[in-house]
């Protein structure tokens, strides 16, 4: 009987220990995805204070889409191309907090990840999941700014089109962007590609 009870308090006490530790590494999940959730609302804000300032002076056609040399060869009409803008930036919203969302609903055999079954066991699920909550936060910040960027060289190419912005801060915008794409794949990859025991034994 003793060594029953023993068991008992013992499983129990692991329970414990477990639960906190989850709850702990979700509410550090949390805070670490904080900093990049408020930047994105941040970028938001900015949108909605900046952008609805240019859309009584831009033509009621404006050049959407441009060449490499920054020569339009696409038009939408204004209410289109504002439209274009909110929906891409949900996008980006759904890219960066829906994504790891659905990822954290699946269940595990639907979840296509290296080594899922060491990543993705009960022990270092929440652990898993908080990474990311904050890996994706940071692409989708990533997305936002980019359309930020973009849809600010249109609005600024049809403000004065004889003036035009120089194509080439895009092409650096871009450079950057695909830099960071590149860093964020390895990364990841880097993350799940080997397991802590894999790594010790290279």
């Amino acid at each position: 009987m003793q060594l029953w009870t023993n068991r008992f308090a013992s499983q129990v006490r692991f329970f414990r220990r477990h639960r906190g530790a989850s709850a702990s590494l979700e509410r550090r999940g949390y805070m670490d995805s904080r900093l990049p959730k408020l930047s994105f609302v941040a970028l938001a804000v900015y949108s909605v204070i900046h952008f609805p300032s240019y859309y009584s002076q831009l033509p009621d056609v404006v050049a959407s889409h441009f060449n490499g040399r920054g020569i339009p060869n696409g038009w939408q009409s204004k209410p289109a191309f504002f439209t274009v803008f909110v929906g891409v930036s949900v996008l980006a919203a759904v890219i960066g907090f829906g994504i790891s969302r659905i990822i954290s609903a699946l269940p595990p055999r639907l979840i296509n990840l290296p080594n899922k079954q060491y990543w993705l066991a009960p022990d270092r699920l929440a652990e898993t999941q908080a990474f990311l909550n904050n890996y994706f936060a940071w692409f989708g910040w990533a997305v936002f700014l980019i359309i930020i960027l973009t849809f600010d060289y249109a609005i600024k190419s049809n403000l004065d089109p004889q003036n035009r912005p120089d194509i080439s801060r895009m092409w650096y915008i871009l450079a950057g962007f695909l830099a960071f794409v590149a860093v964020w794949i390895i990364r990841l990859l880097t993350r799940f590609l080997r397991t802590p025991q894999e790594k010790v034994r290279s």
